[in-house]
């Protein structure tokens, strides 16, 4: 009973594991729990770079949701290219996963030919390839051309500019793919193998068989592509810098905007915030709906 009331001597073990992770703990504290807190504290306030600081309370939302026009329009682009690409990029890898889950010779090969586009660098390269690829005399309307087709306005063209855009994420399904052919990997043979005594076909073993044992997989991926979709900046900004006519005018351009534009920073930590409540609310919405179709092995 009197050890019990003791307190625990951390030993130089202890000090030096704690000394090895001071950098991650100085890293998260300097660089993501204080810019997180100070941003919520900014959302309250007119914080301007030009001048100082008073609180407003709760003016800055108020103003983005009644009085500001480009909030609305930003939240349905962006709605539609999470909507666009988050399913694409998804349902891409998976397919590409199962043409890759085979053992013949020289698939790594493949598999690390498909993965490619996910380490090609920054998305700000990729981006300005693909203005290359996809202006008005670039090499897809060329391609076009030679097959008789004309040439198509990919970036001038709002009907057009935003599936444009779209195809970037879910070309870059290296990361999602890798995922999903570990999942494959993981499924037992013997399930195929009674299923096919049973007289089951190819297509009934994968609904029945194959995306019940990898829904976990799938959950992370749709979770993790869904946020990173909602936080996209940097190829909308390269290729349209949000047009033509606000037709790639996402939500992290008009933070952008705001921030380093207009100057308003209170302004641009409330939309951030905005931001970050819609990401927790689709996100459990997406956590909620996964209860009828995520089957965990037990």
């Amino acid at each position: 009973m009197k050890q019990q009331g003791k307190r625990r001597k951390y030993s130089k073990r202890d000090m030096c594991g704690l000394l090895y992770i001071l950098p991650w703990l100085a890293g998260v504290l300097v660089f993501q729990l204080y810019p997180f807190a100070y941003s919520f504290i900014l959302s309250f306030t007119d914080k301007s770079m030009a001048e100082g600081m008073n609180f407003v309370g709760l003016q800055n939302y108020i103003t983005i949701f009644t009085k500001d026009k480009d909030f609305w329009t930003n939240a349905e682009v962006t709605a539609k290219y999470v909507l666009m690409a988050v399913p694409g990029r998804v349902m891409f890898a998976l397919l590409v996963a199962l043409l890759l889950n085979v053992e013949i010779k020289g698939i790594n090969f493949f598999r690390t030919v498909y993965y490619l586009p996910s380490i090609f660098g920054s998305s700000v390269a990729i981006s300005i390839v693909w203005r290359f690829m996809f202006q008005k005399q670039g090499m897809v309307n060329e391609l076009l051309g030679l097959i008789g087709v004309p040439g198509v306005n990919w970036f001038g063209d709002p009907g057009k500019a935003l599936i444009t855009i779209c195809i970037i994420p879910i070309w870059q399904f290296g990361s999602s793919m890798v995922l999903f052919l570990a999942a494959l990997k993981n499924v037992p043979r013997s399930l195929y193998d009674s299923a096919q005594i049973d007289g089951a076909g190819k297509v009934s073993c994968f609904f029945s068989i194959t995306l019940p044992m990898i829904s976990p997989i799938m959950l992370f991926n749709l979770v993790m592509q869904a946020i990173g979709c909602f936080q996209e900046f940097s190829t909308a900004f390269v290729l349209t810098k949000g047009g033509p006519n606000k037709a790639t005018f996402l939500y992290g351009i008009k933070i952008y905007r705001e921030a380093f534009t207009n100057f308003k920073m209170g302004y641009a930590s409330a939309l951030s915030w905005i931001l970050f409540m819609a990401i927790l609310f689709v996100t459990a919405l997406i956590f909620i709906g996964s209860k009828k179709w995520v089957f965990y092995d037990e």
